[in-house]
């Protein structure tokens, strides 16, 4: 590539012009090389931070090994954007590129989160309240950076052409060239570099933007497939077990699949600040070590609806079918669900639910988000009414961060000083965690007060409540925060959630099942994978879907469902 020197076309004695005179003169390989090169050196941190982990970085072995991941990393790019680049396409595509990449190195070395097809889905899904909170001011400086220096730089670029012909001949021997460049690199360091892949396989999900496009191109798929059937039924054998014939009063089961709650924050199961003070004066059970189906909503709430949950984990068969919701209404349950965040991630598909943004009491909510205890107006209404067997699903906003200071009324801000601050780089680790207990603090009395209004209506409806959370948290623990990881490499802050039940007295008669063997179950492992069974059980919907083994209740039961 070469500055021009003198304008083209000019006429003579005329002034060069601003344009001409910073204009760059490259071919197509030129700039892709170029790119190539910078994306390998600015957007892949994290991934040569991993690689290195281990090597001591004062051998000359060592950087030898790093330039060689550099290189390969650069011939990697080279060549993939090589494919598709053409004159007409390449800056619309290193346009979107950059600016993709970008924010995507932004919020991975803010919070230390993978790109996978999970996460790119967690980011398309994203509600507008959510965006506002993750667009901080730190990623300004960082775009700019990052994301619009380049892109000016590349405005500046007059593309040579030439003959269609010779530019195919030269493309190709091009790639070659680099392509034999990065294999000879990969050859160099064939052994230690074969070992962290082999040992850090979710590592490929720190590779930018190569992450970014095959993350967005692999949900973009599976949509597609997805739109061309729809949700396979399952559960058409559903129906009422015995124990309806006999119910003198309405029954009512409420799930609440929290957000964000994490089991290590949680009071009930030991952690040193009372997080959970209202609860723990109710007589609820809880289940101390229960594992998530995942680490991102996106994955855990379908999950935590289907029959085969992550035992038997497959995302396709799972987003691909209806769900738990689904059996119970086929069996004559009348299902309702309320949300107060960015919906059911098709969980509830075809059957009646609600947000409560704009139908809460005044005070609960602003700029488009409600504190949770609006899931709760109106539900004194909905048990004064009750007829029949009833399923009511809650889906709080709970501690989704990073706003964790948003999550509840200043009135539940005990623990100080407290995070106040969307970006959460900007509060020392303590006040981070102080501002998530305080979270904490609130979905306790949004629970507390559930349970009360439950038990207030005991006399006229048999009622039963299980809070799960879908996945946890990282609070700053390894430099990770927020959640999403992998689920094979995120850590037990992310996969270990709160869960509790608690049954009113003529809920607990009518379903046979003994308090004291309820709470000795408690004390042993549970997962997402128990949810469906448990629930059917509770509703006491028969159906071969059900299987005894996972239902929480089962062996608790003196006419076990079946």
């Amino acid at each position: 590539m070469g500055v021009m020197s003198r304008p083209i076309a000019a006429e003579k004695g005329s002034p060069l012009s601003s344009k001409d005179r910073f204009t760059i003169d490259a071919t197509v390989e030129q700039v892709v090389l170029v790119a190539a090169v910078f994306f390998a050196l600015s957007a892949n941190g994290p991934f040569l931070s991993a690689a290195a982990r281990g090597h001591d970085r004062v051998q000359v072995a060592t950087w030898g090994f790093m330039v060689a991941v550099v290189t390969l990393l650069a011939a990697l790019h080279f060549v993939l954007i090589a494919l598709v680049a053409n004159r007409w396409t390449l800056r619309p595509l290193l346009v979107v590129l950059v600016t993709a990449t970008a924010f995507a190195t932004h919020f991975m070395s803010r919070y230390g989160v993978h790109i996978d097809a999970s996460m790119m889905r967690n980011v398309l899904q994203t509600d507008a309240a959510e965006v506002r909170e993750l667009l901080t001011w730190s990623l300004w400086p960082h775009l700019l950076l990052y994301g619009l220096a380049p892109l000016l730089l590349l405005w500046r670029v007059r593309l040579v052409q030439r003959p269609l012909l010779r530019a195919a001949l030269l493309r190709v021997a091009w790639m070659l060239v680099v392509a034999a460049l990065g294999l000879a690199s990969l050859w160099a360091v064939l052994q230690p570099f074969a070992s962290f892949i082999r040992n850090n396989r979710e590592s490929r999900h720190l590779i930018t933007p190569v992450n970014v496009v095959w993350s967005l191109g692999t949900v973009i798929a599976r949509e597609v497939r997805g739109a061309a059937k729809p949700r396979q039924p399952i559960g058409l054998d559903a129906k009422p077990g015995p124990s309806w014939a006999t119910r003198q009063k309405p029954t009512l089961v409420v799930l609440v699949v929290g957000e964000t709650a994490r089991a290590a924050n949680w009071g009930l199961s030991g952690y040193a600040r009372q997080t959970t003070p209202q609860l723990a004066t109710l007589p609820v059970i809880n289940f101390r070590d229960v594992s998530s189906c995942g680490t991102s909503t996106e994955v855990s709430l379908p999950c935590l609806f289907a029959p085969v949950g992550r035992r038997n984990y497959d995302q396709g068969r799972i987003q691909g079918s209806e769900g738990l919701l689904h059996v119970v209404a086929r069996a004559g349950v009348a299902v309702h669900w309320r949300d107060n965040q960015s919906g059911c991630k098709g969980v509830c598909d075809g059957l009646p639910s609600e947000q409560v943004q704009g139908q809460a009491a005044t005070g609960l909510c602003k700029d488009g988000q409600c504190f949770d205890e609006a899931l709760l107006q109106g539900l004194d209404r909905r048990l004064a009414q009750a007829r029949g067997t009833q399923m009511l699903v809650l889906h709080p906003i709970g501690n989704h961060g990073p706003a964790y200071h948003r999550r509840y009324p200043a009135s539940f801000a005990q623990f100080k000083p407290a995070c106040e601050n969307d970006d959460l780089q900007h509060c020392a680790r303590a006040e981070i965690v102080n501002a998530y207990d305080n979270a904490l603090l609130y979905t306790d009395h949004v629970l507390a007060s559930l349970i009360r209004l439950l038990a207030s209506r005991a006399d006229a409806v048999d009622s039963a409540l299980l809070y799960v959370s879908d996945h946890g948290e990282s609070l700053g623990e390894g430099g990770l925060f927020l959640h999403g990881m992998p689920y094979a490499i995120a850590p037990d802050a992310q996969t270990k959630v709160p869960m509790l039940m608690w049954l009113s007295d003529g809920f607990r008669a009518a379903a046979g099942l003994d308090d004291a063997c309820l709470r000795q179950r408690a004390e042993r492992s549970a997962s997402h994978d128990n949810v469906f069974h448990t629930v059917l059980g509770l509703l006491d919907v028969r159906t071969t879907l059900y299987e005894s083994a996972f239902d929480l209740g089962a062996g608790c039961r003196r006419n076990p469902a079946g």
